[in-house]
């Protein structure tokens, strides 16, 4: 069923065909956290403005190629603890500056994701204007595989954004098109630190601690 933040956020909605961002900030902030191993540093948090530019050549892109008028959408999608308003509303409103729609639910307990609010407001954009194609930043396989799947066979263009070592699922589908957040220009200034088991160099890497092992004793 729709809720009424959903079925109010299509008014004023154009009926021209778009390219829908939905960017899932808990899993992609864990991902990255994954790699890092650690919070990021400013040289590795994500560069939304560089994104923003690459949504916009592939909606156009897109467009071309239907040869009709694509238009982007983009909302990230977050939770907020409470008490984490004020460090985390200049990253919001950077975000609302850009460009993007942000859609932040209270984190009052282990159960208040924003999986089914991004699914829902897929579902919406799906019908009201519909979609000509949907970007999905997540490697939560569980929770859009098979609505991405679905979508891919109405014939809209599907892409999941993520890191190649969480998403598995994405990378195996043929039916989904996967790209790594580190290959798209400018995303981040410096290059993540990473190191695949299944690409090691000859003469072998170390894969430093993610934490101390004192921490064991905390």
């Amino acid at each position: 069923m729709m809720s009424p933040e959903f079925s109010e956020s299509i008014s004023g909605v154009s009926g021209t065909p778009r390219v829908l961002l939905v960017w899932d900030a808990p899993n992609m902030d864990m991902g990255l956290g994954g790699i890092l191993g650690g919070r990021p540093t400013a040289a590795h948090r994500p560069r939304f403005d560089a994104l923003g530019r690459w949504i916009l050549k592939r909606t156009a892109t897109l467009g071309a190629t239907l040869r009709t008028e694509v238009e982007p959408e983009a909302t990230v999608f977050t939770n907020i603890v409470p008490g984490s308003a004020e460090v985390v509303r200049p990253w919001v409103e950077a975000l609302r500056n850009v460009g993007y729609s942000v859609f932040a639910k209270p984190k009052l307990t282990d159960d208040s994701d924003v999986d089914s609010d991004m699914l829902d407001h897929i579902q919406v954009r799906r019908h009201t204007p519909g979609l000509a194609g949907v970007i999905v930043a997540s490697a939560d396989g569980q929770a859009f595989r098979e609505p991405l799947l679905e979508l891919a066979a109405e014939g809209v263009q599907v892409v999941v954004i993520g890191f190649r070592e969480h998403a598995s699922w994405a990378l195996t589908c043929d039916d989904i098109e996967f790209v790594d957040l580190e290959d798209i220009p400018g995303v981040f200034r410096e290059p993540l630190p990473r190191i695949s088991l299944d690409s090691l160099p000859d003469e072998g890497a170390w894969l430093t601690p993610f934490r101390p092992l004192s921490a064991l004793l905390k």
